[in-house]
């Protein structure tokens, strides 16, 4: 894992969307396109540090970046197309991006590996030469006295690296490939990663662990500053895992004070959907599982894990909660009270982009950033949040649906709810973090091995504060929010929100 590193690509990708963010917050229609084409040439030129062989490379990779952070598609590599090509589509103030969510960029993709094992120089080239009596195949032999693997014959089992004493063998693996839990990372004629669509879920974990910065999603940041220049009433719904992400001393009124500088007119937090949520599962558990009418129940606030279950398991499908996701709930919250408002999920997801893209969905959430599109909004508009004043905090929502942010968060959040307000009905927790691993929950619950459990399934390892969207280190995230927990004034929510009706 290589987040929460100041790296190049992570400096590359911010680079971008401040630009972007800037073209947004100014646009000039008559000046766009080259505004546009002179991005590359600010980014990339001789008094700048160069990460490739030469910056030809290096500004044809920038120009791609710059498209997908407009929200559009990346140009096709066997015909010309113009980089400002479709850009009169995307210069809009509402939301935009041309599907697929994520993309594979050809030219910045090294072509790594495929999987497999190679002797390292580390090999003694011991008298027991425990490798070569493992090998199912016969593909070890001494060369010079060093285990050599002959990979027509490796079958990649991995055995011969298990045996060796001295981890001499290594094993090489694309690390986008392996972060996808669910087998979407392949190849094109070239050797260069390729993404199926029809497998993607799109969690990003390709994207946060290609070290060449070689995939990304698209982004709605332009279009956003596009709105939040104009001056419209938009409310901003934020997730609980921003805590920590902007700065270690940024406390809630710094953040609700940010964000109204940079043009929101009110902020509400996503936790509050949460709590709906909570109190909505552990009643929809005590009604459907503990009666023995469903055998078991899946959470459905992570867009990642409710998209492998619908693709990969269709006949589980009645087993997903049907509630409201924290964004949903709170998104339709902010529309009861401010009919006319846009509303704005900021977070640490790359799927809840496609989430809010979903028919039943499109018309409660208007646009999803993520927090490290947020930190080059602020950036562009020289905003810091710790240097921000502010009279109010943000809305009291409980350590209940605070602790969504983390894995595990949510089944403990329903577990208690159930505990305090349905005493004596026994509750079975699971919870599956990573998609490799809820891929083998759902194999588990299909077989009937989790009948009568609620299962939290979280599409990346830690939770949501390990999204693809996220600014800081995974295991600083997670205190950030147990911390948030622990200090809220009101641990759970009130029974009373089970009767709210979201229509």
């Amino acid at each position: 894992m290589i987040r929460g590193l100041d790296t190049t690509v992570k400096r590359l990708r911010h680079q971008v969307f401040t630009e972007v963010a800037n073209l947004g917050f100014n646009v000039n229609p008559d000046t766009l396109n080259d505004d546009m084409e002179a991005i590359p040439y600010k980014m990339v030129n001789e008094d700048t540090p160069r990460y490739r062989e030469n910056i030809y490379r290096a500004r044809s990779i920038v120009r791609e970046r710059l498209r997908l952070a407009m929200g559009l598609s990346l140009r096709p590599e066997d015909k010309p197309v113009h980089l400002t090509a479709g850009v009169e589509a995307s210069n809009i103030s509402e939301k935009y991006y041309e599907p697929p969510l994520m993309q594979v960029i050809p030219s910045a993709c090294e072509a790594c590996e495929a999987k497999g094992y190679e002797v390292s120089n580390m090999c003694k080239g011991c008298l027991a030469h425990p490798c070569m009596e493992v090998c199912p195949k016969g593909a070890i032999s001494f060369v010079k006295g060093k285990s050599f693997i002959d990979q027509s014959k490796c079958i990649k089992c991995g055995k011969c690296k298990s045996a060796c004493p001295y981890d001499a063998i290594a094993k090489k693996e694309r690390p986008c490939a392996m972060a996808c839990g669910v087998g979407a990372i392949g190849s094109d004629k070239m050797g260069r990663a390729k993404i199926d669509n029809d497998k993607c879920v799109s969690c990003g974990m390709c994207m946060v662990n290609c070290p060449f910065g070689a995939i990304s999603d698209k982004s709605q940041i332009f279009q956003l500053a596009r709105a939040l220049s104009e001056g419209e009433e938009i409310i901003a719904e934020l997730a609980p895992a921003y805590i920590g992400q902007f700065g270690d001393n940024v406390t809630q009124r710094n953040m609700k004070e940010a964000l109204k500088k940079l043009g929101f007119k009110e902020i509400y937090e996503v936790a509050l959907g949460a709590d709906i949520g909570a109190i909505a599962e552990a009643h929809h558990y005590v009604e459907k599982v503990a009666t023995g009418e469903l055998p078991f129940l899946l959470t459905s606030c992570c867009p990642s894990w409710a998209m492998l279950a619908k693709k990969q398991f269709p006949d589980m499908v009645d087993q997903v909660s049907q509630e409201l996701t924290p964004m949903v709930a709170t998104a339709r919250t902010i529309k009861q009270k401010h009919p006319d408002a846009r509303v704005v999920f900021i977070g640490p997801c790359a799927a809840k982009k496609l989430e809010a893209s979903r028919r039943t969905v499109r018309s409660d959430v208007d646009f999803v950033i993520t927090f490290e599109e947020l930190q080059a909004m602020f950036d562009a508009k020289k905003i810091v949040p710790s240097e921000c004043g502010g009279n109010s905090s943000l809305h009291n929502a409980t350590g209940a649906g605070r602790g969504y942010a983390v894995a595990g968060g949510v089944a403990e959040a329903i577990e208690k709810c159930i505990n305090e307000y349905y005493p004596g009905v026994p509750v079975h927790i699971e919870h599956a973090e990573g998609l490799a691993e809820c891929k083998k929950a759902l194999m588990l619950a299909k077989a009937g091995r989790m009948n009568g459990c609620l299962i939290e399934g979280m599409g990346c390892p830690g939770g949501c504060v390990a999204g693809a969207g996220t600014n800081i280190s995974i295991p600083k995230a997670q205190k950030e929010v147990k911390s948030l927990v622990k200090n809220s004034s009101k641990a759970l929510p009130g029974k009373e929100l089970v009767e709210i009706q979201l229509d």
